[in-house]
């Protein structure tokens, strides 16, 4: 088994700068050294002393959260889950915002892991990017190693506890309901291209497309951002290029209700003559005119999963533990039958 000894002697740096860099210690090391020292841990296999570990630091109480947007209702809704149980275990949270920038999100598991917190959870949707999911499996695996626990939210690469929202099995719901109404010009407005949430969500939509025999065309589909405006502007792409269209999916409700407006100025009535559905089933969605159909998720349960994995050592040698949380159709007015 390698010591801290074969790391720093594989690194080329002293005991005492490997032992910062491995314990996530406050003193500053320069990102050379840090950059070297991780991979001497990772082709070494190194595992530190857990036992002495715990005798040289003080008991942890902070968790690390890493999400895309705290405002976004999605993340605030799942970090109320988190929170509730932190707060029970008697833990400080920390929020960290990474606003899907991918650097940002790195150096926040490289600041949360020198501050030694007990655990981080990543509480958002994992990137289609190999080069981010492989450095930041390093970062976590480095920070692991050094006895805190990781769980994630959402479809990662990363290996380890995951709570995972069933966005296959809820994209399958909003294309069978539709299917089941006599839509076959169907619109698809979807996040960011990058998230495998996107990916997720858009593939179980098309299974159910696709099992009818009914296509969904390059051109009945946008990518935007994530938001009430970017849901906005591709809507209006999308019935600018495709005036057929009978439905609009949005692929989440802050999107949805940036289509219902853009609808509104149009003139256009819901659902008689364009439905519209989103996902995730945020508070507004029931608020909007006419309410919003959508697929519900279990956010606040979501988070609370999250922590409690993070939390909870488990058994010896279970390292993977992978929870799916359930999705559901709520039905409302802004989806009718297609217009003949």
């Amino acid at each position: 088994m390698a010591t801290l000894a074969d790391v720093a002697r594989r690194a080329g740096v002293s005991p005492a700068t490997a032992s910062r860099v491995i314990n996530g210690s406050s003193k500053p090391v320069a990102d050379e050294l840090r950059e070297r020292v991780l991979r001497a841990v990772a082709e070494l296999r190194y595992v530190p002393n857990a036992h002495a570990q715990l005798l040289a630091r003080p008991q942890r109480s902070v968790v690390g959260v890493v999400v895309h947007d705290v405002s976004d209702p999605y993340f605030a809704e799942v970090t109320r889950g988190l929170q509730r149980v932190a707060t029970d275990r008697g833990r400080l949270v920390i929020i960290c915002n990474s606003y899907r920038d991918p650097e940002r999100e790195l150096e926040y598991v490289e600041m949360l892991r020198g501050q030694q917190v007990a655990a981080i959870v990543l509480a958002g949707s994992g990137y289609h990017d190999a080069d981010f999911t492989a450095r930041l499996t390093e970062k976590l695996a480095a920070y692991e190693a050094t006895g805190g626990r990781v769980a994630v939210v959402g479809r990662h690469e990363h290996p380890g506890d995951a709570v995972m929202p069933a966005n296959d099995v809820g994209g399958r719901l909003l294309g069978e309901e539709l299917l089941r109404l006599g839509h076959r010009q169907i619109g698809v407005i979807a996040g960011p291209r990058v998230l495998t949430t996107i990916t997720d969500r858009l593939g179980g939509l098309r299974a159910a497309l696709a099992d009818a025999g009914v296509p969904l065309p390059e051109d009945h589909l946008r990518y935007a951002d994530f938001d009430r405006d970017g849901g906005a502007r591709a809507a209006a792409a999308l019935l600018d290029a495709c005036p057929g269209l009978t439905a609009l999916v949005a692929l989440n409700d802050s999107m949805a209700v940036g289509v219902l407006a853009l609808l509104r100025q149009r003139g256009v009535r819901v659902p008689e003559q364009m439905s519209v559905v989103g996902f995730d089933d945020m508070p507004v969605a029931a608020d909007v005119t006419p309410a919003l159909t959508t697929v519900r998720l279990p956010l606040v349960e979501l988070g609370a999963r999250a922590m409690t994995l993070a939390l909870d050592p488990g058994s010896a040698g279970d390292r993977s533990r992978v929870e799916v949380l359930p999705a559901t159709l709520v039905r409302r007015e802004s989806l009718g039958p297609a217009p003949r």
